[in-house]
């Protein structure tokens, strides 16, 4: 080992083959040589078809089929109706999914929406994305789903009275820490445990489909004997319904975050896009089926928590259990989302549209460090001060907004670069019914709640100035040029 590199590893900065390391032990961009490996220091490909699988299962499952799958019910009308719209919101979820595959080989680069939004429409379009993603959208998102977790890692300690609402907010601070902390310390390690709490997901609803389908197969079947009676089925309930069930399969996507991790992406994405989907509609799909035969559908809409009432029903005392299951399906959520969108921030910043110091990679872990900490202030914030769930009423039409407008730039591309390399190619058809979908959901929020819309669209317009401020003007008003190191000129204009 070389004194400079010794001294690297102790956190000072030294320069090392004409490349400079911060004090943090980490290396801009990826591009320092790492002299005692004689090799690039970047992230490694280190995401396995079982580990993509992993990915996709553990942010797709949340904490919705446990506890509260009844907004597809209600809105249905019966039960045979939400049971339809369980499956065809799979298929529709698939045809997006294989959308995302076809770009995923076809642009092999880290980053997901905002990578692909890019190279269709150019970066003034995918800096609005990523203002969206990191002053609204993912941090409520992320305090969301860790309240779950907070709410749900507590009950078994405090049955059967209530939590205190200060203790849920430490516990789920606690909870967002050790998921920070767990994805800057090893790539690895991360998807190690993403790939146990998949495990513990998909044992958890095991737990609800057998006994379910046992009681099923032996007669069970008093509560599917008007399942399609279409006397309380309304038109107009039938896109709501849509609604719910779309936002209950959000995640497939994620897997296009970490593309450059990903082994053989040309033909690890579309395995592990297509295998998951299934699994998790199989699940969905069946975990519902199981619900109808132990509760009638006026119990399920009643019920706080359906799985809780479902165990208590059928398993006794194991429904003391459930609580756990949950948060750790929440956990793995959090872990999941968290692994994709550092990497979102990585390549943003590689591209010029954040601080450089956020596409530095440690030296030693090889992980992201800036970018898997920068959701951190903003999620903790709002966890203690915001209103979360306001936030994520104003922000929840722009992901089909922005998913749309991804699916829309597979089409654009089709004809604007049809000489581009495509591994895996779908048939037109496909994106064109799955970004029709995502219009059509748009126009839903904006019929149906078009106050909080509206509100999300003026949040989401705020990133055009600022987008002319940090990044497109190269003449800056001097209270900005002291800080012109944040943003470098770019190299677009």
């Amino acid at each position: 080992m070389t004194k400079k590199c010794a001294s690297a590893l102790k956190g000072e900065r030294v320069a090392l083959n004409g490349h400079s390391t911060t004090s943090t032990g980490m290396d801009p961009s990826g591009k320092l040589q790492d002299e005692l490996h004689g090799s690039k220091v970047e992230l490694g490909k280190k995401v396995t078809l079982l580990r993509g699988i992993s990915i996709i299962i553990g942010t797709i499952i949340g904490a919705g089929i446990f506890i509260s799958p009844k907004g597809i019910l209600r809105s249905s009308g019966s039960v045979g109706m939400s049971l339809i719209v369980w499956i065809a919101c799979g298929v529709l979820s698939l045809l997006g999914a294989l959308s995302y595959a076809e770009l995923g080989t076809s642009i092999t680069k880290s980053g997901g929406h905002y990578t692909y939004i890019m190279e269709a429409f150019g970066p003034k379009m995918a800096f609005i994305r990523l203002w969206s993603d990191l002053i609204a959208i993912r941090p409520a998102a992320m305090a969301v789903i860790s309240l779950a977790f907070g709410q749900y890692i507590l009950e078994p300690l405090f049955m059967p009275c209530g939590i205190p609402p200060m203790a849920v907010k430490l516990a789920t601070a606690t909870g967002i820490t050790s998921v920070m902390y767990l994805n800057s310390m090893s790539v690895t390690w991360t998807a190690r445990i993403q790939n146990i709490l998949t495990l513990s997901k998909l044992l958890a609803i095991a737990i609800i489909i057998v006994p379910g389908m046992y009681q099923l197969f032996k007669g069970e079947t008093q509560n599917f004997e008007d399942a399609f009676d279409l006397s309380k089925v309304q038109l107009s309930g039938i896109p709501l319904a849509f609604y719910s069930g779309m936002y209950a399969y959000a995640g497939w996507f994620y897997l296009n975050f970490v593309t450059e991790e990903v082994e053989h992406p040309e033909r690890t994405m579309p395995l592990a896009i297509c295998i998951s989907m299934a699994i998790v509609t199989s699940c969905y799909v069946l975990a519902n089926v199981s619900y109808y035969t132990v509760m009638t559908a006026e119990e399920l809409l009643s019920s706080e928590a359906v799985a809780v009432t479902f165990a208590e029903k059928l398993l006794g005392n194991f429904s003391r259990v459930v609580p756990l299951f949950v948060a750790m399906s929440c956990f793995g959520s959090m872990n999941g989302s968290l692994f994709a969108l550092s990497r979102m921030f990585f390549v943003a910043s590689r591209e010029g549209h954040l601080p450089e110091v956020f596409s530095m990679i440690h030296i030693r872990r090889h992980t992201p460090l800036a970018a898997v900490l920068i959701l951190y202030p903003m999620t903790i914030l709002l966890l203690f001060v915001g209103d979360i769930y306001s936030l994520l009423n104003f922000m929840s039409f722009l992901r089909w907004l922005f998913i749309g407008v991804v699916v829309l730039g597979l089409i654009y591309l089709r004809f604007k670069k049809p000489d581009l390399p495509r591994p895996f190619k779908v048939p037109l058809f496909i994106p064109v019914i799955f970004c029709l979908t995502c219009f059509f959901m748009v126009f839903l929020s904006l019929y149906s709640d078009p106050v909080n819309t509206g509100i999300g669209f003026a949040i989401c317009l705020t990133g055009l100035p600022a987008y002319y401020i940090f990044i497109y003007f190269s003449h800056r008003p001097k209270w900005l040029q002291n800080f012109s190191f944040l943003f470098p000129p770019q190299k677009y204009f």
